[in-house]
């Protein structure tokens, strides 16, 4: 297994769509990477959601996750996550169910509470625009839960319901989040936790603290797990890695300045002159975000797993060309502290 001071590694994917190129050609690349994974001992493979987003092709995790688990054979593969309020619980449970039932043993259900998108598109999703549909985000969850698990309060009208797949089907359930509510939601609930350091860097620890000390034991799990999630460029020198993760900084800019768009290409990045306002709005995504050669991203991934007591990093890696990707998560493989 793959591993960083004894910390197993894990994979995000958000099936980036490159300048030029095609959401076609992105999930062949999100394939070949998983099999790369697989083939280098990650423990896990989880998908984002995200919509409107042209520069994203992992709107729809449960599809993709069919297809990497299909692609692969010993890595675990879920949802980095389904966001709650954009989907009916009963239809999780079965999508979710359905893919535990093809490939047991080998299923994550990671939750967020977010939307994962705009709100003229979250309005096209649910066909609301009701803020209710986030307020019962702990009910919707519940209902998850007891649609897998077949545990309802005797007078709840929905346990007369099966969800078939999806009762009895063993999916482990995660919450995902960037801020303290789903860190004391998941203590509460005794629930393993995965927080967002890619973009939320400032709150990491803070959160983590939140949880550990909050934690419930449950039959789920009997001791707090946490996950981090962290960006991640690695590559044979400083330079080439700040090169590659020049499009990532410039997409991320977009996206916080309302125009969403494809990754651009190291080129387009590497011409762009960052203004200072431009800097200081990239700030929090900057924070969560690991560089380098080999040295760099050694010390620097040392003091995360130092500072976090992460139990497991989850590591996202956005970069173009797709063979640099590939060789970055080769290269995290092969570290040791």
């Amino acid at each position: 297994m793959a591993t960083f001071r004894g910390v197993p590694l894990s994979v995000l994917d958000l099936a980036p769509v490159v300048t030029g190129s095609t959401p076609s050609a992105a999930l062949a690349q999100t394939l070949e990477l998983a099999r790369h994974a697989d083939d280098l001992g990650f423990r896990r493979y989880w998908m984002a959601e995200h919509h409107n987003m042209p520069g994203i092709a992992s709107s729809s995790p449960p599809v993709l996750i069919a297809a990497v688990a299909a692609a692969t054979t010993s890595m675990r593969v879920g949802s980095g996550g389904v966001m709650l309020p954009n989907h009916m619980p009963l239809v999780v449970a079965e999508q979710f169910g359905t893919l535990a039932a093809l490939h047991p043993g080998r299923i994550d259900l990671g939750i967020g509470r977010a939307p994962g998108t705009d709100g003229l598109t979250a309005h096209a999703l649910r066909g609301s625009s009701d803020p209710r549909l986030v307020e019962e985000f702990p009910q919707h969850l519940a209902q998850v839960r007891a649609f897998l698990s077949g545990e309802w309060p005797d007078d709840h009208p929905y346990a007369a319901i099966t969800a078939t797949p999806g009762r009895g089907e063993d999916v482990p359930v995660w919450l995902l989040g960037s801020s303290d509510y789903s860190a004391r939601a998941a203590a509460a609930l005794g629930l393993p936790f995965s927080f967002a350091h890619h973009f939320s860097a400032a709150n990491t620890v803070p959160a983590l603290q939140l949880y550990r000390d909050g934690f419930q034991p449950s039959a789920a799990l009997a001791a707090p797990y946490a996950m981090v999630a962290v960006s991640v460029v690695l590559a044979d020198d400083d330079e080439r890695a700040q090169w590659l993760a020049g499009p990532m900084k410039l997409s991320m800019l977009r996206l916080r300045s309302g125009a969403p768009g494809p990754l651009p290409t190291p080129e387009e990045a590497a011409a762009h002159e960052f203004a200072p306002a431009e800097l200081e709005l990239l700030a929090p995504f900057l924070g969560g975000q690991i560089a380098g050669g080999p040295d760099t991203v050694r010390r620097e991934l040392s003091a995360l797993v130092e500072r976090t007591g992460a139990d497991e990093l989850m590591v996202v890696t956005t970069v173009t060309p797709h063979a640099d990707r590939l060789r970055s998560y080769e290269l995290l493989a092969a570290l040791r502290p």
